[in-house]
């Protein structure tokens, strides 16, 4: 089985990253996508947070009826902060009867920059295969509803790297454009706007009923 995991916030998870996963299983020929929650991130801080349990329910909730996809709660249950490497170690032992080659990480394109900064960055590169995914720019958002990076991300990236020249070993997944962040959805459930079709339906229906993100 061909496995790969798109770990996030999901603060809150929203169609964008299931068509993801639905372009790597499509055009990479891929199984199964892991959608991993991260408990706490190292590379920034999350506005309007909300508990952890939401937004692994969230998780669970937004990939229900589609076998491909699952929600992987061990970044959450793991507790502190979240590094990529230790979650692809644990992965590759859970899934080691089942686990055709190594596991693919995807990853967002705007985040190839400070790459080299991550916890054991070569290595996992090596023991993962990394998928860069095109993302759409954020839009002018208000400052308040934006991650901001913390520590060294952010800062002194690699100056013009792109997917053509990413130095690590990598693939490529062409994925509809969709201009759509979840710092958006926040701010348009903060402010009243029309959000209901950037959810799933189950999505949606969470997010009312626990009053998240709402002002």
């Amino acid at each position: 089985m061909k496995i790969a995991m798109l770990g996030g916030s999901f603060n809150p998870i929203h169609i964008g990253h299931l068509i993801l996963a639905d372009s790597v299983c499509k055009n990479l020929g891929y199984d199964k996508i892991l959608f991993v929650p991260t408990a706490n991130p190292p590379h920034k801080e999350l506005s309007c947070e909300v508990a952890a349990s939401d937004r692994l329910e969230m998780t669970r909730l937004a990939v229900l009826g589609d076998e491909r996809f699952e929600a992987e709660p061990c970044e959450i249950e793991r507790g502190g902060v979240s590094y990529t490497y230790d979650t692809i170690c644990f992965l590759e032992q859970k899934y080691a009867s089942v686990l055709t080659g190594k596991i693919g990480l995807i990853m967002g394109e705007d985040l190839i920059a400070d790459y080299d900064k991550w916890y054991k960055a070569a290595e996992l590169a090596s023991k993962a295969d990394l998928i860069l995914a095109v993302r759409p720019k954020d839009s002018d958002l208000k400052a308040e509803f934006q991650n901001s990076p913390t520590a060294k991300y952010g800062k002194n990236p690699m100056l013009g790297v792109t997917r053509e020249n990413f130095p690590f070993p990598h693939k490529i997944v062409e994925n509809p454009r969709i201009e759509l962040s979840s710092s958006e959805i926040r701010q348009k459930i903060a402010e009243t706007g029309a959000w209901r079709y950037l959810v799933s339906e189950r999505v949606f229906e969470y997010i009312i009923e626990r009053n998240l993100y709402a002002k």
